[in-house]
């Protein structure tokens, strides 16, 4: 419902970039270096909302953006090193940049209605679904309903 339709050759194409480069960026929707994913993301499914919660350990809060546009949900943020005068790194794993995802929205979402919190370290989007996406019982008009025996 969320998320982008998988497109084999997309895919194929996305590990040759990144076996040939270190790291890929091409019809993903997220953006990462060196083959991690560091906008990890877990999607919860609620009666009125679907909620996202994003990964975004160490990110500055200030550099923290989510936007729409055209029903693309695009979370970006940034961390940066963290060393200070005369330290030199010996070994670097953790990755430092800018970051990104994008969400293809489903239309059923109401994205003027769209909510997001940070807190340590997760990001917390919440899309409320549509009144016309929400379930509904239908009333049944006649005068009255024959009952069926097997």
């Amino acid at each position: 419902m969320l998320l982008t339709s998988i497109d084999p050759f997309v895919g194929e194409f996305d590990r040759m970039v990144q076996r040939a480069f270190g790291w890929a960026d091409v019809g993903t929707g997220r953006g990462f270096a060196h083959g991690r994913a560091p906008l990890a993301m877990d999607v919860i499914r609620r009666e009125d909302a679907v909620e996202l919660r994003l990964d975004l350990p160490g990110a500055d809060p200030e550099s923290i953006e989510v936007t729409t546009d055209h029903n693309v949900l695009t979370v970006s943020a940034k961390r940066g090193n963290e060393y200070a005068d005369g330290e030199r790194p010996v070994l670097r794993e953790r990755v430092s940049g800018s970051f990104y995802r994008r969400i293809r929205l489903a239309e059923t979402i109401d994205t003027d209605r769209i909510e997001a919190g940070y807190d340590n370290g997760v990001l917390s989007v919440v899309l409320p679904l549509a009144e016309q996406a929400k379930p509904r019982k239908i009333e049944i008009k006649g005068a009255g309903h024959k009952e069926l025996s097997a």
